[in-house]
C-alpha cells in the first residue's frame, strides 16, 4: 500500500516540484514503484518529468472533474516512475470544482484504487493554499514542506501549520508532518545558517538531514526534461536528492517496525 506524501508549501520557488521530481526519480531508483501526481496548473512537473504538457490530452484535471479514471491517464515517464500529468486546465477544473459536494475528497478518491500498485505516491502541489492543494493534504499521509532558509519563509511556515491544524480536524486526521526540506541553501549566509537552527530547534527531528544547495546543474536539469538523478547524479544536488530518498525510505522502515512491534505487543497482552 502506497504512502501519499504532498509536496506542499503556499510560498512559490521554494522548490516545491524540483523536489517531487527528484524524489521521485531517487526513489524509482531504489527500486521503488513511484507514482508522481502533478497537482500544480503550470505543469512543471510534467515537463520537468520528461513530458511535454502541450500534447497530452487527458490530464488530472479530467480525473478531478470526474471525467477520466486516474489508471486510464497514466504516463510511464523515462525515469522508469509514472506520472499523472497536468497542464493550464488544471485551473478550470479548481473552478468547476468550487460549489461541489465533497469537492475536497475528489483526489483521495481517484487515488484509492491505485495504492496497491506503488510504494508511493508523490503530490506536486501548487504555490497556494488552493481547493487543489486541500485535495493533496487530504489525500495525503504526509507532508513534506520546502523552504529556503530566509525570514519570509519562517512566516509562511506558520501559515501552513495553522492550514494543516484545521485540516487535520476536519478532513484528514492522520495528516502528519514527513519532514522540513531546506532548499537552495548557501552555506556562507549568515541569515540561512541562523534560520536553519531555528529550523532544527522547532522541529527537531522533523527537519530532513538532508540539505538541497544551490546548484547550476540542478537548475539546468528541467531544460533538458530530466530529474538531477537522470542528468547528473554525481552534481551536489544528485548527491543530495539521493540522500533525502535514503532518509524517507529510513523513516518508512521505522514506521513499518514501530507498527510491528505494536502488534506483537498487542497480541501478547490479549494472551
Amino acid at each position: 500500500m502506497a504512502r501519499i506524501i504532498a509536496v506542499a508549501n503556499q510560498k512559490g520557488g521554494v522548490g516545491k516540484t524540483t523536489t517531487a521530481v527528484n524524489l521521485a526519480a531517487a526513489l524509482a531508483r531504489a527500486p521503488k514503484r513511484v507514482l508522481l501526481v502533478d497537482l500544480d496548473p503550470q505543469g512543471n512537473a510534467t515537463m520537468g518529468s520528461g513530458i511535454d504538457k502541450r500534447s497530452i490530452e487527458d490530464t488530472i484535471c479530467d480525473v478531478l472533474l470526474g471525467e477520466a479514471d486516474a489508471a486510464s491517464i497514466l504516463v510511464r515517464t523515462p525515469e522508469e516512475f509514472d506520472l499523472l500529468p497536468a497542464n493550464i486546465e488544471l485551473t478550470a477544473a479548481e473552478i468547476s470544482l468550487m460549489n461541489e459536494n465533497g469537492r475536497e475528497q475528489r483526489l483521495k478518491t481517484a487515488l484509492a484504487p491505485l495504492r496497491v500498485h506503488y510504494d508511493y505516491i508523490l503530490i506536486d502541489c501548487p504555490p497556494a493554499l488552493s481547493l487543489l492543494t486541500l485535495n493533496a493534504l487530504t489525500a495525503a499521509d504526509s507532508i513534506i514542506v520546502p523552504m529556503q532558509c530566509e525570514y519570509y519563509a519562517l512566516e509562511g511556515i506558520s501559515a501552513l501549520l495553522d492550514t494543516i491544524n484545521a485540516l487535520k480536524a476536519k478532513l484528514n486526521p492522520e495528516l502528519e508532518i514527513e519532514g522540513v526540506l531546506r532548499t537552495m541553501f548557501d552555506v556562507r549566509n549568515n541569515l540561512a545558517n541562523a534560520v536553519s537552527a531555528e529550523l532544527t530547534h522547532h522541529f527537531g527531528d522533523r527537519v530532513f538531514r538532508t540539505i538541497v544547495p544551490r546548484n547550476v546543474r540542478l537548475a539546468e536539469a528541467p531544460s533538458h526534461g530530466q530529474s538531477i538523478v537522470g542528468y547528473d547524479k554525481a552534481s551536489r544536488g544528485g548527491i543530495a536528492y539521493l540522500g533525502l530518498a535514503g532518509e524517507v525510505l529510513r523513516r518508512q522502515r521505522e514506521r513499518d517496525q514501530a507498527a510491528k512491534t505494536a502488534a506483537r505487543d498487542s497480541k501478547e497482552t490479549v494472551a
